[in-house]
């Protein structure tokens, strides 16, 4: 019965709220609720035009407040620990490195906290969307993004929050998480939209695989990165 259900092709007029919608690509998306107390390590391959490869291996431990990434790029190897609100950081393997190195590589606890919300936000989708200071409009509105037709939901956050405005595009048959873009100001059409594809089950969790992203206002390509998860 719930697979027929969730298969269904519903229109707008059946469609109650946004959080109906919300509701049914979290229970695609994560039907366990394993986001709540995850625990596990992933790899991000990030490809950007005339940048090397950059590898980044990202720890996350909800219960323990504990977050870590480690990231490898041409020469240079990174490594940032948030232990409930405590930094540390390590560069090329050592935590023993200078003013300068420490400037130029963002060894800092800013910078990691930034990281740390970063990967949790954009892997945590669509369940962060439920996060309080999110405000999610009621608005359910159908739209064509990219050639196909989704169900489009706008998000705004409480000032202490953040201040993007972003927009989430969800598939209209099983309601999985298709696409997102943010704007810093709406009359400037600036901020990014993220093209979504396949995805990678990690810790019972289907995540989107890979991401490639562009600017808004000139379509101009940024960057793809991919997810890999060893069972």
């Amino acid at each position: 019965m719930l697979t027929v259900f969730f298969g269904c092709h519903l229109t707008n007029a059946q469609l109650s709220s946004a959080q109906e919608v919300l509701d049914r690509s979290i229970a695609y998306h994560d039907p366990n609720n394993n986001w709540q107390g995850f625990k596990g390590t992933f790899t991000v391959k990030m490809e950007t035009p005339s940048r090397p490869l950059r590898t980044s291996q990202i720890h996350l431990d909800f219960n323990k407040s504990y977050f870590k990434y480690v990231v490898e790029q041409a020469d240079t190897t990174i490594e940032g620990v948030w232990n409930k609100g405590n930094c540390s950081h390590k560069l090329n393997d050592s935590d023993r490195y200078t003013s300068k190195e420490a400037e130029k590589h963002r060894l800092n606890c800013d910078r990691t906290t930034k990281m740390k919300d970063y990967y949790t936000y954009l892997y945590g989708l669509p369940m962060k969307i439920k996060d309080p200071g999110t405000i999610l409009d009621e608005k359910v509105e159908k739209t064509s993004f990219q050639g196909e037709e989704f169900y489009k939901l706008r998000v705004d956050y409480e000032e202490e929050v953040g201040k993007d405005v972003w927009y989430f595009y969800f598939d209209t048959k099983d309601f999985r998480l298709r696409h997102y873009q943010f704007y810093h100001d709406l009359s400037k059409n600036d901020g990014e939209y993220i093209l979504l594809s396949e995805e990678e089950v990690v810790q019972g969790i289907k995540m989107p695989k890979v991401r490639a992203w562009y600017m808004n206002n000139d379509d101009r390509y940024l960057g793809t990165d991919v997810l890999y998860f060893q069972k």
